[in-house]
């Protein structure tokens, strides 16, 4: 029986032997083999020398096969592993500049409406003049004085017939219709200041008695009733009372209204 010596000498030979195979048929597998045989030899090589003749042996294909599996299962799972964090670091990455991001976009409205310069007041309407012409444009035919032997008590403003005749200013309708002889159908304002204006000649009145008026709105239509010898407005200012009967033309004038009179 031999010695535990010569079981252990015998055992390293063989290893040697079995490791010159493999490195002699694999010859870009040699070091992975070579670590397979150190290893099993540090593991336990006392065990390996006393049953080596009796354990099946392996073929050199089984061994190199089997440390290339082992070596490609190591290299997918750092593979994976690589591939994870690699997949998990961009996301955060890019979750990360994506906050900023929205951020700034919910805050650009915000900015926008901020630096917006504000609308100017809207300039509010002129008030409506307070005195016009009764008959805007029109020429003066006949001025306030005598005329043909009697007092003409007005002034006269020819435009064609149905042209609107206006109110020079503010006031009450005191009369409407054919109501004074010689004038035809004829209009009157109270302006409730001690003077009132006379629209005589009409073909017809567009306002009734009582009615409230303001410059320029319209109280009739130009025509020829009355006594008239042709479509004309004929336009009166009474002072204090009806029939005191006062110059027309400067009285407009004075309220900014010039007849050329």
């Amino acid at each position: 029986m031999q010695s535990s010596t010569e079981i252990f000498k015998t055992g390293r030979e063989k290893l040697v032997a079995v490791r010159d195979r493999v490195r002699a048929g694999l010859k870009g597998r040699t070091r992975e083999v070579t670590a397979i045989a150190v290893l099993a030899g540090v593991a336990s090589v006392g065990f390996v020398a006393a049953n080596i003749d009796n354990a099946p042996s392996k073929s050199l294909t089984t061994v190199a096969a089997e440390a290339t599996a082992k070596r490609e299962a190591v290299a997918e799972r750092t593979d994976r592993s690589t591939r994870s964090t690699k997949s998990n670091t961009p996301a955060k990455s890019k979750a990360k500049q994506a906050a900023p991001a929205k951020a700034k976009q919910a805050a650009a409205p915000a900015k926008a409406k901020a630096a917006a310069p504000k609308a100017a007041p809207k300039a509010a309407p002129k008030a409506k003049a307070m005195w016009s012409s009764p008959m805007q444009g029109s020429p003066v035919s006949s001025c306030f004085g005598p005329r043909w032997g009697t007092m003409h008590k007005g002034v006269d403003f020819a435009m064609p017939e149905n042209t609107a005749i206006h109110a020079v200013g503010p006031g009450t309708v005191f009369a409407a219709g054919w109501v004074y002889t010689g004038y035809g159908i004829s209009v009157v304002v109270d302006h409730g200041n001690g003077y009132y204006t006379h629209y005589a000649h009409m073909n017809r009145e567009a306002v009734q008695v009582g009615q409230q008026v303001k410059a320029g709105d319209i109280l009739g239509y130009e025509g020829s009733t009355g006594d008239s010898t042709g479509p004309h407005l004929h336009f009166e200012v009474h002072q204090g009372s009806m029939w005191n009967q006062v110059d027309p033309a400067p009285w407009l004038k004075a309220r900014g209204i010039n007849t050329g009179c």
